[in-house]
């Protein structure tokens, strides 16, 4: 059952992370292409992430995780803002 789970879970991953980088080729203008990345691409790590967590056991990748749901959209914020102001 873990392996289906898991199993599942990359492939969700590795669905988000393509549309993501869809949406970062197809997408018209910066704004636009930033929106990609931080919402598929982080959602797309982040099963690939819990499903490496759930496989091995580890706590390492629910830590990276954590990270990366907190720095992504602030990050991407802050390129909005500076591109707003340029």
């Amino acid at each position: 059952m873990r392996d289906i789970v898991v199993s599942l879970l990359i492939v969700i991953g590795a669905a988000f992370v393509l549309i993501s980088a869809i949406g970062l080729v197809r997408l018209p203008d910066f704004l636009s292409r930033l929106h990609a990345p931080t919402k598929a691409a982080t959602l797309g790590v982040g099963g690939l992430l819990l499903a490496s967590a759930l496989y091995f056991g580890s706590l390492h990748e629910l830590l990276v995780l954590i990270f990366l749901f907190l720095t992504a959209p602030i990050s991407a914020q802050l390129m909005g803002r500076l591109k707003d102001r340029g």
